[in-house]
């Protein structure tokens, strides 16, 4: 199981860098189009938005399951295992809860941007793909968020680079 979840890890950190280089490509490009050349590329800013958001998604899945999110050590390192194991537990528990809320709500956000045939300004393309990108990234963030506490439940099982998952 480890092994398929970390399989599913590498996935989650390739999509999200693809997003990001794609979203750092087009966010050059239109500047150079529009202040060397005099022509922004169409759409680019609504493009970027929801590329931004989708990288920062993914990026939220990859940190569901890699536990490098911010350390309290003020509070973490003091305490013993047991302490650690029940600060993990709510920090994990409180990340959990956020996702869900986030991912079910971007649900909403996503059928209402089909229902309503949402487009950008300029080519008029829909955006519901777009936020579609987004909230699989939150629905994989609460798939990873979920399994991981059960699965990496040692500190020993942390790579020291990623953080303790307070």
């Amino acid at each position: 199981m480890n092994r398929y979840l970390e399989r599913f890890s590498d996935v989650v950190d390739l999509v999200a860098g693809i997003l990001l280089g794609l979203c750092t490509i087009l966010i050059v490009a239109s500047t150079v189009g529009r202040y060397v050349l005099a022509w922004p590329i169409p759409d680019s800013f609504d493009i970027s938005r929801y590329l931004i958001g989708a990288c920062i998604m993914w990026g939220l899945a990859s940190l569901g399951y890699r536990g490098g999110h911010i350390a309290v050590d003020l509070l973490y390192e003091p305490m013993g295992p047991r302490g650690r194991r029940i600060l993990n537990f709510i920090a994990w528990a409180l990340l959990l809860a956020f996702t869900a809320m986030l991912a079910y709500m971007m649900f909403f956000r996503l059928a209402s941007a089909y229902r309503s045939n949402e487009a950008t300004f300029d080519l008029r393309i829909p955006v519901w793909p777009l936020i579609g990108l987004i909230w699989l990234g939150c629905a994989s963030a609460v798939v990873t968020t979920a399994i991981s506490p059960f699965v990496r439940r040692e500190p020993e099982d942390i790579d020291p680079l990623e953080g303790h998952g307070v």
